[in-house]
C-alpha cells in the first residue's frame, strides 16, 4: 500500500502543539489533534505565527481530538478560521469538556465579546461528533478506500482516548492499522482506568514525554504529598500547587479527599482552595461524568463519600476575591493548600501566589506535572532548591520557599508503561513514530523499543520525525 502517509504539524520534536496529519490518499487526509505551542516550543515564534495554520487544508475532511488539553486542541479556532468545516470526532466526555476549553482560549487569545464566543461555540457544537469508546465508526467509504476509527481509553484525563485508524485499500485488497496514542496515562491514576493495549498496529505513533523516566509508585507519591503538606503545616505556610484546570486539579482533589478522610484533626481543619473559575467548571463537569470514573472511585461514591465536593473544599471565583485570598494567606501564614492554574506557572492566578509567597521560606511550591523548557515552572523546579531566582511578570524573585516535585502524579505514562503498551499487543507494529517528547526522551525510548524487538527477533523501524 502506498498509503497512509504521515506529516506532523506540531508535537513531533517537542511536547506541545500536537497536530498530526494522516494522509489516506491523494485527496483525503485527517488531522489528529490541533494544539497550541507552549514554552520553549513557541520561543522562536511571535504570538500570531505560533497559532496560524500554515499547511494546506484542502484534503482535510475530519479532525480527531484525543483529549481537550490546550496543547492538543488550542489551535482549533485558527483551524476553523482557515476554513475547516468537517466533523470533529472525540469521546463523549471530551465533547462535554471541549467547549469549556475553547471558550477560555477564545477569551484569552481572541475576544471577550460574549456574542462572538457563543456564535463560535455553536459552530463547534454543530461539528462535534461524540463517539462511544470501543466501537468502530466509518468516516470514509468510497470506491477506493474505507476508513474506520475506534477510540479507546487512554487514562490521561477524563475523556482522553487513543485512536485506532483502520484503512482498507479496496483496489489492492489490503488494510493498514494505525494507532495514535495521544497522551497515555500512567496506571493507577486517580479516577481513570488504566489504558489497555490495542490488539495490533502496523504503524504506531506514540508519545514519549517520559520516554527516559520511571515514575514513583502511587504509594510513594501519596507519602510525598502528605509529607510536603505536613511540612507546610508546621511552618504555618501555604502549599502552592500549580495545576492544570482540567485533569490534574481533579486528580489532586481526589487524593486530598482521601488524605483528609484518613487524617487527624489537623487534616480535618485543612482548607483546600481551588482558585480557578475554569477549574471549578471542569470539576463540576467531572462530577456529572461519574459513569466514566474507575472502579475505585465508584466504590468511594457507594460508601457515601464525595471525592470532588467535600466539606474542606473552597472555590475562589472573582478576581477581587482572588487578590484578597493571596493577600490573606501571604500575611497570616494560615495553613492551606492552593490549587491554581496555570500548571507551568506561565500565567494565570498561580503567578500572583508565587509573587507573594516565593520569597518566604514558610511556604511550599509543589510540582505534580511536567514543566516544559522555558516556563517559569521549570525555572522554579530547577533553581529553587539552590535559592536561585525566577522571572515573574518581568521581575526577578528569589526562591526561598520550599520546592518539591512529585513525579508519580504525572498524567503521562513513563518509560516502562510506554514499552508495555507495545509489548502487550498481540501483533506488534513494524513502524513506530516517536512524538511528543524532548530529543533525549525520544532517543532513550527508541533504544528500549529496539532492545525489545531484538529480544523477540522482531524488527521495529523506529523513527524520530520532525515538524513539517
Amino acid at each position: 500500500m502506498d498509503y497512509p502517509k504521515f506529516q506532523h504539524h506540531g508535537g513531533a520534536d517537542g511536547v506541545t502543539g500536537s497536530c498530526h496529519r494522516y494522509i489516506a490518499g491523494p485527496n483525503h487526509a485527517v488531522l489528529v489533534d490541533c494544539g497550541l505551542f507552549q514554552g520553549q516550543d513557541a520561543d522562536h515564534l511571535d504570538s500570531l505565527e505560533q497559532h496560524r495554520i500554515h499547511f494546506d487544508l484542502s484534503a482535510v475532511f475530519a479532525l480527531i481530538v484525543t483529549h481537550v488539553h490546550i496543547d492538543h486542541i488550542g489551535r482549533l479556532p485558527y483551524l476553523m478560521a482557515a476554513g475547516f468545516k468537517g466533523p470533529i470526532y472525540c469521546s463523549e466526555p471530551s465533547a462535554k469538556l471541549l467547549p469549556l476549553v475553547i471558550e477560555d482560549a477564545l477569551k484569552i487569545g481572541f475576544t471577550r465579546d460574549a456574542r462572538l464566543i457563543n456564535q463560535f461555540l455553536d459552530t463547534v457544537n454543530q461539528q462535534l461528533q461524540p463517539l462511544p469508546y470501543l466501537q468502530w465508526h466509518t468516516i470514509l467509504d468510497d470506491d477506493q478506500r474505507k476508513i474506520r476509527i475506534k477510540l479507546q481509553r487512554a487514562g490521561h484525563i477524563l475523556g482522553s482516548a487513543y485512536v485506532e485508524v483502520d484503512q482498507l485499500d479496496k483496489t489492492a485488497g489490503q488494510s493498514h492499522r494505525t494507532v495514535f496514542s495521544g497522551d497515555l496515562g500512567a496506571p493507577y491514576a486517580p479516577l481513570l482506568p488504566a489504558p489497555k493495549s490495542p490488539y495490533k498496529a502496523d504503524t504506531l505513533i506514540i508519545e514519549s514525554t517520559y520516554g527516559n523516566r520511571i515514575h514513583e509508585s502511587r504509594k510513594d507519591r501519596r507519602l510525598k504529598l502528605k509529607a510536603a503538606i505536613e511540612h507546610a503545616l508546621k511552618n504555618d505556610g501555604t502549599v502552592i500547587i500549580p495545576a492544570f484546570s482540567i485533569g490534574r486539579t481533579q486528580e489532586l482533589l481526589y487524593e486530598l479527599e482521601d488524605l483528609i478522610y484518613r487524617g487527624g484533626e489537623a487534616w480535618q481543619k485543612m482548607e483546600i482552595i481551588v482558585d480557578s473559575p475554569l477549574a471549578a467548571k471542569f470539576t463540576q463537569v467531572y462530577r456529572e461524568l461519574k459513569p466514566f470514573w474507575d472502579a475505585e472511585a465508584q466504590k468511594r461514591l457507594k460508601a457515601g463519600r464525595h471525592p470532588l465536593s467535600f466539606d474542606n473544599l473552597y472555590t475562589v471565583n472573582s478576581h477581587e476575591e482572588h487578590l484578597q485570598t493571596v493577600d490573606y494567606l501571604a500575611k497570616t501564614g494560615r495553613p492551606a493548600i492552593v490549587l491554581a492554574a496555570s500548571g507551568m506557572a506561565a500565567g494565570g492566578r498561580v503567578v500572583n501566589y508565587l509573587k507573594a509567597m516565593l520569597e518566604d521560606e514558610r511556604h511550599q511550591v509543589l510540582f505534580v506535572g511536567y514543566q516544559a523548557q522555558g516556563t517559569p515552572g521549570r525555572a522554579i523546579q530547577q533553581y529553587g532548591p539552590t535559592h536561585g531566582w525566577v522571572e515573574l511578570d518581568g521581575e526577578r524573585r528569589t526562591i526561598r520557599a520550599g520546592v518539591t516535585t512529585i513525579g508519580g502524579y504525572s498524567a503521562h505514562a513513563d518509560q516502562n508503561d510506554l514499552v508495555h503498551f507495545v509489548k502487550r499487543m498481540k501483533q506488534w507494529p513494524s513502524t513506530i513514530r516517536l512524538v511528543h517528547g524532548d530529543w533525549d526522551a525520544r532517543q532513550a525510548l527508541k533504544e528500549k523499543y529496539q532492545a525489545l524487538g531484538d529480544s523477540r527477533h522482531h524488527h521495529f523501524n523506529v523513527l524520530l520525525p520532525t515538524n513539517d
